[in-house]
């Protein structure tokens, strides 16, 4: 495996998709705090308000990070989605064959939590994972280490590389493949697989016109066709591009026999 340096001095946490730090060396109360799996629309609501990207993915599993302070009520600080990878060949690449696995689409906790209360949290939600769907046999996470700057200047999500993921074991796999991003004025990152929905009128393509208004993109024009749409989105220069070296992705098995195959396989970097 590729050995690289990462740096563990503090721990990013978020509220109202604004980020913050804690130190490194502080320590979670486990007493004050459980960690149980919770429904969709609870996770859904705690991620879309804090998450930096505003979005929820399609999830399996979700577990919360529930604190109780002394003589108050206990309210959320935190959520673990796993969820279904966006490319189903995704999990193979990495593991080999395996019956099934998830990945870790969103996780994220309040400014609150201690230092170390990123590990801990994500423990526990793999015994949740593992009781809930007993044949998942791996987790995948992609890290994403590129900044996201709006025009006026101002950081909306600064880079991560995965700290905490080799912190708790995982398998570090390297970069996935480099691409372009076309990232709007206010720093937010239109997607291309949306973009591309418009070509054809894919399922979704009316939130994905409203998306690009939204994001300060031109608006559709009445009758006109989805290719036009696109070419003209692509040309109206409210999007400008950045260039992606990829992300860092990580992985977790969890059957002995896959592990040791993890372990042992090659470093390979996605070209």
């Amino acid at each position: 495996m590729q050995q690289i340096e990462f740096d563990f001095t503090d721990c990013q946490r978020w509220r109202h998709r604004r980020p913050s730090y804690r130190p490194a060396g502080e320590v979670i109360n486990p007493a004050r705090h459980a960690v149980e799996s919770i429904d969709e629309l609870t996770a859904k609501r705690y991620v879309v308000e804090h998450h930096y990207s505003g979005t929820y993915p399609a999830s399996r599993v979700r577990c919360g990070l529930f604190r109780k302070p002394p003589f108050e009520r206990e309210r959320l600080v935190g959520v673990a989605v796993f969820s279904v990878p966006p490319q189903p060949r995704a999990l193979p690449a990495y593991f080999g064959a395996l019956a099934d696995g998830a990945e870790l689409g969103r996780f994220v906790l309040d400014d609150e939590v201690e230092g170390n209360g990123e590990t801990w949290f994500l423990r526990r939600a793999f015994r949740v994972l593992r009781q809930e769907k007993p044949a998942v046999e791996a987790v995948l996470s992609y890290c994403d280490p590129v900044e996201r700057v709006s025009a006026a200047g101002v950081v909306v999500k600064p880079g991560h590389t995965g700290e905490i993921y080799r912190a708790h074991n995982a398998c570090y796999f390297g970069r996935n493949k480099g691409r372009t991003l076309l990232i709007a004025p206010d720093g937010r990152c239109l997607s291309r697989r949306s973009l591309s929905k418009l070509l054809v009128e894919d399922r979704g393509w009316r939130g994905v016109c409203a998306m690009v208004e939204a994001m300060g993109g031109p608006r559709r024009a009445p009758e006109e066709s989805g290719e036009s749409y696109h070419r003209r989105v692509l040309a109206s220069g409210a999007f400008r591009p950045l260039r992606h070296p990829g992300n860092h992705v990580w992985g977790w098995a969890f059957e002995p026999a896959l592990s040791l195959f993890v372990h042992q396989r090659p470093f390979r970097r996605a070209a």
